[in-house]
């Protein structure tokens, strides 16, 4: 066995061994499988033992060429597999899925990351009540504008939403009994995306069409979510106020507490004047971070219009809902007058000028007519607002109107008339 490696290391040493013996000869010698190569060798004893060293180091070499050939082995079949997994998903994969496309990430070395299936019809749902809560604008506007080609567009955008939610319900069965195959799986997603995505474009269309007529005041804001990323700012400050007369329509049902319709915050005081109801507290009024709670019951999924009127002289104030006094008291913040330069922001709670939002303590529900007076506003003209009289007055401070409102985040603004919620 030995005998292929001898005859290129005999090869090499003949020219050596020339040098050293003159004319010499080489004779090939039979050696049993279990005979010494080395005893039945025709050389001398110090040629015998080097040759034998020789063949143990060559014996060496061959035996971690072999360890190495087999771990490359095991490496090619490990690339082999992965491969297979990867060219088994580019087949299963559609063209440009996986670019651009929130929610999907490639794995070169793995299985293909899908986002978890309750996440996914989560979201569905999500953008689902969205569109269903526009319709329903659309529809107080078809009211509004009795045209057959209004209710046959209501009519049209309603069956594409039932068709939607129909679609949403089969995908959830075929992701409980374990039905969907990725390919299809992707291909349901794609198909009830693309719907929505048309859908959305088609009501966005007629609501811009609304704003286009609609007068300036008439708008609502929605915070449908409980984020602290979705909000409005108002682009007028307050000025130093000695008495002032907050009001607006507002709709909720959140729960625990609908958080805070509005907050004012000023440099070096972030609770300066804030509406919050947050946990199982009671709706509170905070005036340099001094507080009064109010008697409202208006967390029943129903527009309320709620007033709230302050003095600075022994901090007088009144709480009105649906133009009626629900409560009064004094000592909150007297004598202190509300701060210039701040920063409004309907819908979240600040904790620093302008910023520093807290989820948990986020509005969620719809805002309209949101007014500030520098003055305490009487009884009757409070009536006025909230039974919407023609001689209702707007704001001297702030007055609502779509101008003067940034939305942020998601939030939205859609057509309102305060009159029709009371019919």
């Amino acid at each position: 066995r030995l005998l292929p490696l001898l005859l290129p290391l005999l090869l090499l040493l003949r020219p050596a061994l020339g040098q050293g013996l003159g004319q010499t000869r080489f004779i090939c010698t039979s050696v049993p499988l279990d005979g010494d190569v080395c005893a039945a060798s025709a050389l001398g004893t110090g040629s015998a033992e080097e040759l034998k060293g020789t063949v143990l180091q060559l014996r060496e070499t061959v035996l971690q060429q072999k360890e190495t050939i087999m771990n490359q082995k095991e490496t090619i079949r490990e690339l082999t597999a992965k491969l297979g997994r990867c060219e088994s998903q580019s087949v299963l994969e559609q063209p440009g899925e996986g670019k651009g496309r929130k929610g999907f990430s490639k794995n070169t070395m793995g299985d293909l990351s899908r986002p978890a299936a309750a996440e996914t019809l989560s979201q569905l749902g999500q953008t689902l009540q969205s569109l269903k809560t526009r319709l329903e604008n659309l529809e107080q506007f078809s009211r509004m504008n009795s045209s057959s080609q209004t209710n046959n567009l209501k009519d049209i955008l309603q069956n594409k939403i039932d068709d939607l939610e129909k679609q949403v319900l089969s995908r959830v069965n075929s992701l409980e009994e374990g039905k969907l195959s990725p390919r299809n799986e992707s291909e349901e997603r794609g198909k009830i995306e693309s719907t929505l995505t048309s859908l959305h474009q088609r009501i966005s269309d007629l609501e811009k069409g609304q704003k286009d007529n609609r007068p300036p005041d008439r708008f609502q804001l929605t915070f449908p979510l409980r984020t602290n990323y979705m909000y409005a700012k108002v682009k007028k400050s307050l000025p130093e106020m000695y008495a002032f007369s907050i009001c607006m329509w507002i709709k909720s049902s959140a729960s625990p507490g609908m958080g805070t319709p509005f907050s004012y915050a000023v440099p070096g005081q972030a609770n300066e004047l804030v509406l919050i109801e947050w946990g199982n507290n009671p709706m509170e009024i905070l005036i340099n971070d001094k507080v009064a709670k109010l008697p409202f019951a208006i967390n029943d999924g129903k527009w309320h219009h709620i007033c709230v009127t302050w003095t600075t002289r022994d901090g007088v104030w009144e709480a009105y809902q649906d133009g009626t006094q629900t409560g009064n008291g004094e000592n909150l913040a007297p004598y202190h007058p509300i701060k210039p330069q701040g920063v409004l922001v309907l819908g979240q709670e600040q904790d620093t000028l302008g910023g520093g939002f807290d989820a948990t303590q986020a509005f969620v529900g719809e805002l309209a007519h949101f007014n500030v007076w520098d003055r305490k506003l009487s009884p009757g003209e409070v009536y006025g607002l909230a039974t919407c009289s023609s001689k209702a007055l707007a704001g001297n401070v702030i007055a609502w109107a779509e101008a003067n409102i940034d939305i942020y985040g998601g939030a939205t603004k859609w057509t309102f008339e305060a009159c029709r919620q009371l019919n």
